[in-house]
């Protein structure tokens, strides 16, 4: 009779874990799903300023950029966002709604290899690739003039790029492979009987999270390379990118390289919490 009940209960769970997993995907699919174009568009409705959405070919990948002015204006600073993992270029759309940035810099924000509608999920190979495509998109322009601003593993991105910017911020960038959590949702793609509930874009990011330990071990001795300004914001309670990382960039720098805003109450979610501090520093760095 015992096992019987055991049996049972068993089962009982098995299915109740099995609904919660699916619910679960299902929400992550809803709320990650990348935007269309129209989408895109429609989110600017009303707004001073309406972005301009073009597609760039990198080892055949077509990568959506969007441009918040026209043509580029050659007198201005320009601001460029690097999303993180998962995310898109429709992380930073508050920034790009405002009025005072717009009429200072020019705005570009693109998707990453992999999170946009074309080729979800398929991430590119390595950091060296994500570098290779952030200086494919900046082709042409004069980087002295680019505030390069990476979020999370944007600000990975940005932080491995050696040429010389304006300004570099970085947003809670993971720099410390040792320092990366590795979350028990990561399992969820690892087994195979429920990865194909896994949506495309989480599955794309959790490769480039595995990534991390190894990979990021490998370019300590090359963040500070670059002779760029760096302005590190972090959230000092943010435990999907630990604080330590933005500590670990200041050893690296001399004083008067780099600069440091601790978030006291911080998590990881900073772009859009902090979104009034973040804004008032871009555009301290525009006019700089």
């Amino acid at each position: 009779m015992k096992k019987k009940w055991i049996r049972k209960f068993l089962k009982i769970t098995g299915w109740i874990f099995l609904v919660l997993i699916i619910i679960l995907s299902y929400l992550m699919y809803r709320f990650t799903s990348p935007n269309s174009d129209e989408e895109i568009i429609d989110k600017f409705k009303g707004e001073s300023y309406h972005p301009h959405i073009t597609y760039k070919n990198f080892k055949g990948y077509k990568v959506r950029v969007v441009q918040m002015q026209e043509k580029i204006d050659t007198t201005l600073p320009i601001i460029f966002f690097v999303h993180g993992s998962p995310g898109s270029s429709m992380d930073f759309q508050r920034y790009m709604k405002n009025e005072s940035l717009n009429k200072m810099a020019n705005i570009i924000s693109y998707d990453r290899v992999g999170y946009g509608q074309l080729h979800t999920g398929e991430v590119l190979n390595s950091l060296e690739e994500e570098v290779d495509l952030l200086h494919h998109l900046m082709k042409g322009m004069d980087t002295k003039k680019v505030i390069l601003t990476g979020y999370s593993y944007g600000g990975t991105v940005i932080m491995a790029s050696t040429k010389s910017y304006k300004k570099k911020i970085a947003l809670a960038a993971a720099v410390r492979g040792d320092l990366e959590p590795m979350f028990w949702a990561i399992n969820l793609y690892k087994w195979p009987l429920t990865r194909p509930l896994v949506p495309k874009v989480f599955r794309g990011a959790t490769i480039e999270k595995l990534r991390h330990v190894k990979e990021l071990k490998a370019y300590e001795h090359l963040w500070n390379v670059s002779p760029s300004q760096v302005l590190s914001i972090h959230g000092k309670h943010d435990f999907i990118v630990p604080f330590q990382n933005s500590l670990f960039l200041k050893s690296l720098f001399d004083a008067t390289k780099f600069s440091l805003i601790p978030l006291e109450e911080g998590g990881h979610s900073l772009i859009w919490s902090d979104f009034d501090l973040i804004n008032t520093e871009l555009l301290k760095s525009v006019k700089e």
